[in-house]
């Protein structure tokens, strides 16, 4: 059952399209139940679907095919590392290296304290400041040299 604060946030999206056009905000439905849960089950796809009147596989297919949405818990803190050919060229898979020798962890993966997760992704559009990586897909982070992945992993380690 989507929370009340959810279907508020869903409703305001819904202002934005026709009316026979609620399948429009499952985009931001998915990021709402993400931003609330952490993460998004398959139950919650559910939910989305009957509250936008969407087959439930419409719903899956949305989440399994955008590489924001985390289809299971991916710790307090998500980093997703750009593996894309111009990040690569510029360092990407050393850049994965480093912060699974920081982490303990590997790509996919979740910090045994719940703290971090650690996942690859799709081109973040700025190949120019390679290698990029997000934290919890709201800040970009670029040119991310050993020192840079310390210092943001400090500030993290802080909150």
């Amino acid at each position: 059952m989507l929370s009340q604060q959810i279907t508020a946030l869903v409703d305001k999206e819904l202002k934005k399209y026709p009316a026979d056009q609620r399948q429009s905000a499952v985009m931001a439905a998915l990021r709402f139940v993400q931003d609330e849960k952490g993460w998004i089950s398959t139950d919650d796809m559910a939910d989305v679907a009957d509250y936008l009147g969407m087959p439930k596989m419409a719903v899956y297919e949305v989440a399994t095919f955008y590489h924001m949405y985390n289809l299971k818990p991916m710790g307090r803190h998500m980093i997703t590392v750009c593996t894309n050919l111009s990040c690569t060229l510029c360092g990407a898979l050393d850049t994965v290296a480093y912060i699974e020798s920081r982490l303990g962890i590997k790509l996919g993966e979740v910090t045994p304290d719940g703290k971090y997760g650690l996942r690859e992704g799709e081109c973040m559009g700025a190949c120019k400041d390679a290698p990029v990586l997000t934290l919890n897909n709201r800040k970009l982070c670029a040119r991310m040299t050993k020192e840079e992945i310390d210092k943001t992993l400090a500030e993290l380690d802080k909150s």
